[in-house]
């Protein structure tokens, strides 16, 4: 196995003198531990390693979470196993001698953890494959990056950032040179860790930029997206920098998205089954049906691309982030677009924010897509004006609330993940609301302190 290769023979030259074993957590984050390299091959190659289950059920402070099935103060917190997929190792050229390996989850007695984000995902991927799909995936993450440290940015309450440039860099070439020492690095590093960069371009906020990685099937491209946006945070750390994947991180700029395409490929044959040139809208019965099952599910499925309270932010009227449920050839304002030519149609999701879990956002794509085929539906017209402006059409949800009451409801969900997975995800959403309804904002404070 190469991955075992690499890692064998990084250790016996030297090369390679700690492994991470990772596993994402409910927030796409990678969690793991740094295993040296004797005990790595002495016992966590065959046997992985053991990490307490509530990491799957914590908030982003690590804060344990109540309402969970899964893990809990009542069950004690026990300890799942992170079993190393060597498919997934590589060398990490930021850290030096290090290699990272992503891991799934599974119980003492070896059954897999079926609320982890990477089995989710890995659920839906068989499902495909059991009606002949193979998947193919990309993910498209902005970010911003700023002149602050991540320690600058909290000692001054994350308030009067400087963002690396002062103007919007969109496809701007002078602009960006500027910053060219830091995309240099993430492009090339990115490479080096086989994640197969195509190209680095500035976005459409001051000091935004977008990064895209080559398409991969729907769980290697999820893998690289946990490696990738990790990694981008550590290189700006390392350069004196500070680079959020929040979805919106100021009401005075754009937002961060994350653009997911999806494709279905015969499993057997390995040939495209989206396309169809002769119909109008270029994809074929399978393709027009897996985009109607994504518009069919947007709404219910909205919490999987939009799981914060921060999120509903990014859904502005003619921001580039969208707020129609409809799709359209090649459509900006769309929810969801056509692209690509031949082999290359899919369908394009504009729906997730760049705070989304890859593995839960994918899984609910392919989710919402095979429902549309084992439903038979039909797809609707394409949208060919201004979708910002349309009156008649549905709407993505506009606050996590919204996305709760529509997830609770589902019946793609319940059909697609099945009733552990759903409770799960839905209290992980539920939890969220309640922590912010815990805080009161600075605006709040600015209208009200006086006023009211």
């Amino acid at each position: 196995m190469p991955g075992v290769e690499l890692i064998t023979e990084g250790i016996a030259d030297g090369t390679i003198d700690t492994v991470v074993l990772a596993f994402p957590d409910m927030h796409g984050r990678p969690v793991g531990k740094r295993v040296t390299p004797d005990f790595f091959m002495a016992r966590v190659a065959e046997r992985g390693i053991e990490v307490c289950d509530y990491l799957l059920a914590v908030d982003v402070d690590m804060t344990p979470l109540p309402g969970y099935r899964f893990a809990a103060w009542d069950t004690g917190y026990g300890d799942m196993v992170v079993h190393p997929d060597f498919a997934t190792a590589r060398r990490i050229p930021w850290l030096p001698g290090t290699a990272v390996v992503i891991g799934d989850l599974t119980d003492a007695a070896g059954t897999p953890v079926e609320v982890s984000p990477r089995q989710i995902l890995r659920h839906q991927i068989a499902r495909a494959a059991e009606r002949g799909f193979h998947v193919l995936s990309a993910t498209e993450l902005e970010f911003f990056l700023f002149r602050d440290t991540y320690e600058e940015a909290h000692e001054k309450g994350w308030r009067d950032l400087t963002p690396h440039t002062s103007t919007t860099l969109d496809y701007q070439l002078l602009q960006t040179s500027r910053e060219e020492h830091i995309l240099r690095r993430i492009r090339n590093e990115m490479c080096q860790a086989d994640i197969p960069v195509e190209f680095s371009k500035g976005e459409a906020g001051r000091g935004q930029h977008e990064v895209n990685v080559t398409y991969a099937d729907a769980l290697r491209t999820s893998d690289r997206h946990l490696v990738f946006k990790n990694g981008i945070k550590e290189i700006a750390a390392q350069e004196g920098l500070a680079a959020t994947f929040m979805a919106k991180w100021t009401m005075n700029d754009v937002g961060s998205s994350c653009h997911v395409h999806n494709s279905l490929w015969d499993i057997k044959t390995d040939e495209p089954l989206m396309p169809d040139p002769k119909h109008p809208s270029g994809l074929s019965k399978i393709g027009r049906r897996f985009l109607a099952g994504q518009l069919h599910a947007a709404r219910q499925l909205a919490w999987c691309a939009a799981p914060t309270v921060n999120s509903y932010r990014r859904y502005v009227p003619g921001s580039w982030a969208p707020t129609a449920v409809v799709w359209g050839e090649d459509n900006r304002t769309c929810g969801f677009r056509v692209v690509g030519h031949g082999a290359g149609r899919r369908v394009e999701s504009r729906v997730p924010g760049a705070d989304v879990n890859p593995y839960l956002v994918v899984a609910a794509c392919i989710a919402a897509g095979l429902y549309g085929i084992d439903h038979e539906l039909t797809l609707e017209d394409p949208y060919a004006r201004n979708a910002y402006e349309a009156t008649d059409v549905l709407r993505i949800p506009s606050t996590l609330v919204e996305a709760i009451d529509e997830l609770r409801n589902s019946k793609v969900a319940a059909e697609a993940f099945g009733p552990e997975v759903h409770h799960h995800l839905l209290n992980t959403a539920q939890q969220e609301w309640e922590a912010s309804n815990r805080h009161v904002s600075d605006w709040e404070l600015a209208r009200n302190f006086e006023r009211i």
